[in-house]
């Protein structure tokens, strides 16, 4: 949906799971995936145009509570999202979230939006997008320590737009494997739960981690780590919660998204100030595979950043429009006089008293 579209009179646009969920039946996940990621590049291509900051977090005990704002020339967004990974056991899922897109004009809210599959899906196009420049060519084979919510989000993608063929899994929890396993069974897709990662990651083209460890732990060795190895590093997300020994770090090239945000939140939090690394958005401008040879190793070192999710809105909300999904929602009063916000109170009451009446 265009600025000009959603400007002016017309209400604001609400995005339901369900919502999300037709979008995907009705369009297909490839397709789906295929959209997010040509948005994420499109909006990466001009990362210098954006008004950027790291997210705003507090901390808690049992998890974070975070909020992503982000500004173009045109539009503002934000997101909020959580990470609780106690969440299960009170039937929540483990990441909640929901955002918006605001015109920068009025700063009427065009678009709230849910995120909670918004981000699984956005997660998962990013992956896909870095590991195109990042990844040997024709990777076939790829391992997913941590088998939650996000995992057949990072399988599928990987599936549909890089053309993994190979699934090498494993999870503690050996239910959370078998969960996998059954949601991939209309892919072709071969797969093999593993009770250890050692086993898990041998001879893996890309090595992606999205466990909800919350701690500085060592899921991936550096014995673990193969030469020509992508290391999709989805878990680490927030300070005293990474998924790497720092040494492997220093075997390959590490790209971040948003640097100031990933030295505080992702892998890098290990790594000296100094510990050089890459922008993705210039890797992106380059058009070309950022490998040097087929036996580097490179580390996507993946926290999430704001203009994904900008990326994300925005696509959805075309999609939703398309597909006539989207929802109107006041959620701001609609006035006869502009002026006049007290007088909508009276107004409101005779419309609510006439048709009680009626």
């Amino acid at each position: 949906m265009s600025q000009q579209a959603i400007k002016g009179s017309l209400p604001t646009l609400l995005i339901s799971p369900q919502d999300i969920a037709k979008i995907i039946q009705k369009q297909g996940i490839k397709s789906t995936f295929e959209g997010m990621m040509e948005y994420l590049h499109q909006d990466y291509l001009r990362w210098d145009e954006f008004d950027k900051t790291a997210r705003v977090a507090n901390y808690l005990n049992n998890g974070v509570l975070e909020l992503m704002p982000i500004a173009s020339k045109e539009q503002y967004s934000f997101k909020y999202v959580n990470c609780h990974p106690d969440n299960p056991n009170h039937g929540l899922s483990t990441v909640l979230a929901f955002g918006a897109l605001i015109s920068n004009d009025t700063g009427k809210p065009d678009v709230i939006s849910e995120f909670t599959l918004t981000t699984a899906i956005r997660t998962a196009a990013m992956s896909v997008l870095a590991a195109k420049y990042l990844a040997r060519p024709n990777s076939k084979r790829m391992a997913i320590i941590g088998n939650g919510c996000q995992s057949e989000f990072q399988a599928l993608a990987f599936y549909h737009l890089l053309g993994i063929q190979e699934l090498a899994i494993f999870d503690i929890d050996p239910k959370a494997s078998q969960k996998l396993v059954h949601n991939l069974r209309n892919t072709d897709l071969k797969i093999e739960i593993f009770d250890n990662v050692t086993d898990a990651v041998k001879g893996a083209d890309i090595i992606t981690t999205v466990t909800a460890e919350y701690s500085k732990a060592h899921i991936i060795t550096e014995a673990m780590v193969e030469a020509g190895v992508h290391i999709n590093a989805v878990g680490g997300d927030s300070p005293g919660k990474t998924e790497l020994d720092p040494r492997i770090l220093t075997k390959g090239t590490v790209y971040v998204e948003f640097e100031p945000q990933t030295r505080v939140e992702g892998e890098l939090q290990n790594m000296p100030e100094d510990f050089k690394v890459k922008l993705l958005a210039d890797i992106f401008k380059s058009k070309q595979s950022a490998r040097t040879s087929n036996e580097e190793i490179t580390i996507f070192d993946s926290v999430g950043f704001a203009i994904e999710d900008f990326s994300a809105v925005r696509y959805i909300t075309d999609a939703a429009v398309k597909l006539g999904l989207a929802q109107p929602l006041a959620l701001v009063p609609d006035l006869a006089d502009p002026k006049d916000l007290f007088g909508y109170l009276e107004s409101s009451i005779e419309e609510t008293t006439l048709r009680q009446a009626v």
